[in-house]
């Protein structure tokens, strides 16, 4: 197909996109680098022409074209409302990367994408719109407003994901879950927000990849016999780093999050966060356990050679553990 020969090329367009956003002095500008963010992944996700990448494009584009109108509208009242600009312009910022309420759309999205444009879609398409709403943050209502809906983004995420059976669903309300510790996390420290924000991006795309290697979209599809040990253990073990338990690497920005939360007097979002984290632990658990328990020794999809991810293994395998390799060094952070 053509949209295979012209594929980094749009790939290419869409970082710039978002670097055109993130480092724009207008929104003017910034909804230009939207919209070039917004007409690059389109083709990306129809690389795939069948019914549910055209039924997940179609929806993503209703919605970022949505977002996109709020943001042009916002802009047009900030000389007359500035306060209430800022405040639309915040939720359509939420609503163009998928954060609850606004969340709706987004794991039916995920359901129509293969694993490459799920891990787009998860990781840097969530960029340039949480830097803009970074700049958004310049008094205490908006930064309570933010605050908020990071609280309902964990319980949103946590209690979604419980019921689902599909895979790319379960790690769409979990990234739900993350929003909300990246948007409670911009609003105390741009730095944590960062840090939390490159460790989500690696790990979650870890997951996919392993997925993407298993042929892997439901739960019962982990529990053949024909993969690799290796594989399932690495992939257990990045889940429960996505999780956030220690001693794996997910644990660490959560943590020093869990700091900056106490130390600031903030216990009663802190207590909802953990909370919201243990349910999303549950269903990490009851893939791991249903994967271990039920067994598959003929499964009818297509699996890949287990060769063509040596050299991934091992480094993922270590950057899980680095937690602990840092624990002497982060005692005297």
């Amino acid at each position: 197909m053509l949209i295979h020969i012209f594929h980094p090329m749009f790939f290419l367009s869409l970082l710039l996109g978002i670097m055109m956003s993130i480092s724009s002095p207008t929104w003017l500008t910034a909804w230009v680098g939207l919209e070039l963010n917004l007409l690059s992944f389109i083709p990306i996700i129809t690389i795939k022409s069948n019914a549910f990448s055209s039924g997940a494009s179609l929806k993503y584009f209703l919605i970022r074209a949505l977002g996109s109108a709020t943001i042009i509208a916002s802009a047009s009242l900030m000389l007359t409302t500035p306060m209430n600009s800022n405040l639309l312009i915040e939720s359509a910022l939420l609503l163009k990367m998928g954060a609850a309420p606004f969340h709706f759309w987004f794991p039916q999205v995920m359901e129509g994408l293969d694993w490459a444009s799920a891990i787009i879609l998860m990781t840097i398409q969530k960029l340039a719109p949480m830097v803009l709403i970074s700049y958004t943050l310049t008094n205490l209502l908006n930064q309570n407003f933010l605050m908020m809906f990071a609280l309902i983004s964990s319980l949103v995420g946590a209690i979604g994901g419980i019921n689902q059976t599909m895979l790319r669903k379960i790690l769409a309300f979990s990234s739900i879950n993350h929003m909300s510790w990246m948007l409670l996390s911009m609003s105390l420290s741009e730095m944590y927000w960062s840090y939390y924000f490159m460790f989500y991006i690696f790990i979650s795309s870890s997951i996919a990849i392993l997925f993407f290697f298993q042929q892997a979209f439901h739960i019962s599809h982990l529990s053949s016999t024909n993969y690799d040990p290796m594989i399932k253990i690495l992939t257990f073990i990045s889940l429960l780093s996505l999780g956030g338990l220690p001693p794996f690497i997910g644990f660490l920005p959560k943590w020093l999050i869990i700091q900056q939360l106490s130390s600031s007097f903030m216990f009663f979002p802190l207590t909802i966060m953990l909370f919201a984290a243990l349910i999303t632990l549950y269903y990490y658990l009851r893939i791991i356990i249903s994967s271990l328990t039920l067994q598959s020794l003929k499964p009818k999809w297509f699996l890949l050679k287990n060769y063509q991810i040596k050299f991934f293994l091992p480094t993922l395998l270590m950057f899980n553990f680095m937690f602990l390799l840092m624990i002497p060094s982060l005692l005297f952070f």
